[in-house]
C-alpha cells in the first residue's frame, strides 16, 4: 500500500476544515496542514484531529502549497483547499490507487460545486476536471496569480472515479465580492502580459459569456442559481475588461 498525505493549505476556514478533515481520514497516512495565522477557530478545531498543524505567514497560492508538501513524509499527495472534501466514490478510488505499485502518474478527479447549498451540474462548471493527487517528486505548484500543477508530459494521467465535493459560496453576496477581488489579479495579470481592452470588448464579451454558460452550457437546467451563477459570471467578465481598460488608461 502506498502511503499517501493528505496537504491542506487554510486561512479562517472554521466553517469548513472539520468537513475536509472527516472525509480523509480514511485514507491518509498522514494530514498536513499548513494555516496563514487564521484569526477565527480553525486551529482549534484542527487540534481536534491526528494532523500535523503548522504555521506560515502567507506567501502565495503556489508557495504556500509546494512549501506544504515539502513538510510531508510521504511522496504521494492528495492536496485540497479547506472548502472542499470528497466523495465515497472517491474515496473508493483513492484506495484502489494506492493498493497498487503505480508511481509514475497524477490523478485527475471532477469538482462538483455547491453553490448556496445547491449542487451545480452545469454553467461551465461541471465537470471542474482538477490533478490532485500526484507524487512530489515529480510534479509542484508553478504560476504567480493562478497556481497550476506542473508535470512531465510523459506522465500517466488517470480520471479518478467520483467527485471532489467543493463547497464554495454560502452566499451570492460572498461570490459578488470574491468576483471583484479576482477580477482585480485578473485584469492586473493580463496588463503585465500587454493585454488591451476596448469598448467593444466591454459591451459583447460579458453577453456571450452569459449567452455560453446560461444557454449553450445548459446553465439554465440549474434553475434559479444557475442564472445567478452565469449573471455574477458575466459581469464578471465586464469587471475584467473595464478594469483593464482603465489600467491601461492610468499607465499611459
Amino acid at each position: 500500500m502506498i502511503p499517501l498525505s493528505v496537504v491542506i493549505i487554510t486561512f479562517n476556514e472554521e466553517k469548513n476544515i472539520a468537513r475536509c478533515i472527516e472525509s480523509v481520514q480514511d485514507i491518509a497516512d498522514e494530514i498536513i496542514i499548513v494555516d496563514s495565522f487564521s484569526t477565527d477557530r480553525t486551529k482549534e478545531i484542527c487540534e481536534k484531529y491526528n494532523v500535523k498543524f503548522f504555521q506560515q505567514k502567507w506567501s502565495g497560492y503556489t508557495e504556500q502549497k509546494n512549501y506544504a508538501n515539502s513538510l510531508s513524509a510521504n511522496d504521494l499527495i492528495l492536496s485540497l483547499d479547506a472548502d472542499e472534501a470528497i466523495s465515497e466514490e472517491l474515496k473508493k478510488s483513492i484506495l484502489k490507487l494506492k493498493s497498487t505499485d503505480k508511481q509514475h502518474f497524477v490523478g485527475q478527479v471532477n469538482r462538483l460545486t455547491n453553490y448556496c447549498g445547491k449542487w451545480i451540474f452545469h454553467c461551465g462548471w461541471y465537470p471542474d476536471r482538477k490533478i490532485r493527487l500526484f507524487n512530489r517528486k515529480t510534479a509542484k505548484w508553478t504560476g504567480t496569480i493562478h497556481e497550476k500543477l506542473s508535470y512531465p508530459d510523459d506522465i500517466e494521467v488517470i480520471q479518478l472515479k467520483g467527485d471532489l465535493e467543493h463547497y464554495s459560496y454560502h452566499t451570492i453576496g460572498e461570490h459578488i465580492k470574491q468576483a471583484d477581488k479576482f477580477t482585480t489579479i485578473t485584469a492586473l495579470e493580463a496588463f503585465n502580459k500587454g493585454k488591451k481592452s476596448s469598448f467593444i470588448a466591454i459591451t459583447v464579451k460579458p453577453k456571450w459569456k452569459f449567452f455560453r454558460d446560461f444557454i449553450l452550457k445548459l446553465g439554465f437546467l440549474d434553475g434559479y442559481y444557475g442564472y445567478v451563477i452565469c449573471k455574477i459570471s458575466s459581469f464578471a467578465t465586464f469587471l475584467k475588461y473595464t478594469k483593464l481598460r482603465q489600467l491601461k488608461k492610468e499607465n499611459k
